[in-house]
């Protein structure tokens, strides 16, 4: 593109996007900016300029011109939880899961996260990166241009520290931004069976301070759920986070509501993901803790439980983000397409708000509202063309790539 003085999408049908540079709530999340017969000119990967019509001729002579033949365009997409890094596959678990077999049941015999932790401390690194790229070109090609990634596969110091430096290269390497999230709190690994207190030492006294001194962690995570860590552990994991400078994030409520939620208000954490055993409580402690709320509609899928109470939570204020969590075993799928799809049909979230939930919502739920997550002057030129004329047909249509055109920095990679 040196040649080029930037870049200039033209005939676009229908750009949509939120504005502002923080998550929006309630009305708010499902208010749009949308322009019809639009262009977008960027400059250096920064947005510098959107207007209607076509740009003057002369002006168009000096941009790499990128035609949208009247289709929707959009912000990204941001998927804000996703467990990125890893080694192997679970396909084993499906047979136990449909006969019956609960998540924490497979948990406690061995299996689920903690066979994914045996896997991962067995790679090399190089083979994390190999595999974890594979899958963020595939996510980008579905339109995803950012993503959270969470540890939790090394349980560690050695190979927690050893999933965030995969991250950390693959941010420096790749086309999308990777925020990387610590979540050494994902489980108790087998050698600290029967010494829980050990284990909660470890994380705070040395993957903690490491982690934030050697700076491959923006958030600390912890899995506050019944047999992984209770709430009084959980609080106890994020406020030694908080004092490393790493930000708060929770796995709250998943299967059981014992408190994790409430936690998340308490402590002011950025987010509280998956929440679909929520009760009225849990809602209006993200309310008072200002936390956005980021549902996870695959893995309802996935584990065939209830969908996330999307609407009270909209109808509450609380801002809602929509994310993949992509994982090898209650999620082995990172669309994000999917997401919205689902997302509309069991949330019941409008177009307008579903788009919201996995752009500035999502970017605001990894701190990164104020240069991703919409299409506004001054933020990275991140953008999709799509295989649609508008919103409704986006969240209706699903089985295909919808995604025709990726725009990242400003740069064409699709």
């Amino acid at each position: 593109m040196s040649e080029f003085h930037g870049t200039a999408i033209v005939n676009i049908g229908l750009l949509a996007t939120p504005e502002g540079d923080r998550a929006r709530s309630g009305k708010a999340q499902d208010e749009l900016k949308k322009q019809r017969n639009a262009y977008l000119l960027s400059e250096n990967g920064v947005i510098t300029g959107i207007g209607t019509g076509m740009p003057p001729q002369k002006l168009l002579s000096k941009y790499l011109v990128i035609d949208a033949m009247g289709s929707l365009v959009t912000p990204g997409l941001v998927d804000a939880h996703t467990h990125l890094v890893f080694a192997g596959w679970r396909a084993n678990e499906l047979r136990l899961k449909t006969a019956g077999k609960s998540y924490l049941d497979i948990l406690a015999s061995g299996g689920g996260i903690l066979s994914t932790v045996k896997d991962t401390r067995a790679a090399e690194e190089s083979d994390l990166f190999d595999k974890a790229k594979e899958a963020l070109d595939n996510m980008l090609a579905l339109g995803t241009t950012a993503c959270e990634a969470k540890s939790g596969y090394g349980l560690n110091l050695k190979d927690e520290l050893k999933q965030l430096r995969v991250m950390k290269r693959l941010n420096e390497e790749h086309p999308a931004d990777i925020v990387p999230t610590l979540m050494a709190a994902h489980a108790i690994p087998p050698e600290f069976a029967g010494n829980r207190r050990g284990y909660i030492d470890l994380i705070v006294n040395e993957i903690i301070p490491s982690a934030a001194q050697e700076g491959l962690a923006e958030f600390c995570d912890v899995f506050c759920e019944e047999g992984v860590f209770t709430v009084d552990e959980s609080e106890e994991i994020l406020l030694a986070g908080q004092r490393a400078g790493l930000m708060s994030k929770i796995h709250a409520d998943e299967i059981r509501a014992i408190g994790g939620s409430e936690l998340a208000g308490k402590i002011g954490a950025v987010s509280a993901e998956h929440l679909i055993a929520m009760k009225d409580s849990g809602i209006e402690a993200l309310k008072s803790g200002g936390s956005i709320a980021c549902l996870l509609p695959g893995t309802s899928l996935c584990l065939g439980k209830p969908y996330a109470r999307a609407r009270d939570l909209i109808a509450s204020g609380v801002p809602v983000a929509v994310a993949s969590d992509f994982n090898p075993g209650s999620c082995p799928g990172y669309s994000l397409q999917l997401c919205m799809n689902l997302a509309s049909w069991q949330y019941r979230m409008t177009p307008e708000e579903v788009l919201c939930a996995v752009t500035l919502n999502a970017a605001a739920a990894v701190n990164r509202a104020k240069s991703i997550g919409s299409l506004e002057i001054g933020k990275q030129a991140d953008a999709v063309i799509w295989d649609a004329e508008d919103l409704d047909f986006l969240c209706y249509r699903f089985g295909s790539n919808l995604a025709r055109i990726i725009i990242k920095k400003g740069s064409l990679i699709k």
